[in-house]
């Protein structure tokens, strides 16, 4: 019986040790870890048809099927890919879904070829429980400080800033907002839970320093932050960024509008443009029912002037027009009620670099 005490696996997953996942696609797709590289033994064709022979016959008479269909070509070009792969990746573990059949027999065959490589006890399903508990228990091991403050006070690049702190945002691929869609989508519910969990990991010490995280609701995008965590960081103070009106432009402009025109560009760079008005428009239609018909037809006006003036070459600084305009007549009121009903929460108020230095003197302190 294999060693399943999370103590053996979870610095692997904490030391980003490579990982050589043995399960199918379809399975990998679903949820793997942020070190992890699939290889399968069995693709989804084989997986499905192995499954069923399990189920009429037994594990027996699966395992023939499994050796008949990888076999001969089939087996010797993965086991070149398996050796390869951890030739070029020294020190990596080998995994399968409970850490069972699958892995075993890749391990034989890799022991037969000269090459030895460990496995991890109790495979993936092991591993994704104990991250599951890693983030359950977050709340006990951590102190929380929530980052607050209006729309475009940079709160992101300040917890970036720091070496406490998570980036929820950054993990779930998405800027939290009606316009955080970005390029690539958003990863699965299961690998943003894993790379959150990961985080979590390597911020563990003996002297824990506050935790600092931004102010989130529940859902980022199509995402949501693990119940837990959520929880914790509804009752945690709140570090609020006060920054005025042009500063929060300007971060808006630099990150919504150039960053991703740029990207949109690299992507595409024909019709990139075409592609990023398309995005701006959209998030737009996202909150037009809030925004009421008298606003929205107006920075829809604002927008297609900007976006018009940009497509044209004269930059990007007509889109502050907009910016200014939904900061003002929707986000900030929407903000300032929300900030009024945790207001007791509040342990510090100031701007960008006073909150760097008050960050600072909060971790020597815990330390």
């Amino acid at each position: 019986m294999l060693d399943r005490d999370p103590a053996t696996f979870l610095p692997l997953l904490r030391d980003d040790v490579p990982l050589l996942d043995v399960r199918a696609p379809v399975e990998f797709l679903k949820g793997a870890f942020p070190a992890a590289h699939n290889i399968p033994l069995l693709d989804d064709d084989e997986r499905a048809q192995v499954g069923t022979m399990y189920k009429r016959a037994g594990q027996d008479v699966a395992i023939a099927l499994g050796n008949r269909l990888v076999s001969g070509h089939s087996k010797a070009q993965r086991l070149l890919a398996w050796e390869q792969w951890l030739q070029a990746h020294q020190g990596a573990w080998l995994y399968c879904f409970r850490g069972g059949l699958r892995s075993r027999t890749v391990q034989g065959w890799l022991r037969e070829a000269g090459v030895d490589c460990p496995l991890v006890p109790g495979g993936y399903k092991a591993m994704r429980q104990a991250l599951i508990d890693t983030i359950d228990t977050a709340p006990h091991r951590h102190s929380l400080i929530v980052v607050a403050g209006r729309t475009g006070s940079g709160k992101t690049h300040l917890l970036n800033a720091l070496p406490d702190s998570i980036d929820l945002e950054g993990f779930a691929h998405h800027r939290g907002s009606a316009f955080g869609t970005q390029l690539g989508g958003q990863p699965t519910q299961i690998n943003f839970e894993n790379a959150l969990a990961v985080r979590l990991l390597k911020l563990q010490r003996e002297h824990v320093a506050p935790l600092f995280v931004e102010d989130e609701s529940r859902a980022i995008g199509s995402l949501s932050l693990p119940t837990n965590l959520h929880a914790a960081m509804k009752t945690s103070p709140i570090a609020l960024i006060e920054e005025d009106l042009e500063f929060r432009t300007q971060t808006i402009l630099n990150d919504y509008i150039g960053d991703n025109s740029r990207q949109f560009l690299e992507a595409d760079p024909e019709k990139g443009l075409e592609h990023f008005y398309e995005y701006l428009m959209g998030s737009l239609a996202k909150i037009q029912r809030r925004l009421g018909g008298q606003n929205y037809s107006a920075l829809q006006d604002l927008m297609e002037d900007a976006l018009s003036a940009q497509f044209n070459g004269e930059g990007d600084e007509s889109h502050a027009l907009w910016i200014r305009k939904l900061l003002t007549d929707y986000y900030d009121p929407m903000y300032t009620y929300q900030l009024s009903k945790r207001l007791e929460r509040v342990v510090f108020r100031g701007n960008s670099s006073e909150f760097l230095e008050w960050a600072r003197q909060r971790a020597e302190h815990a330390n």
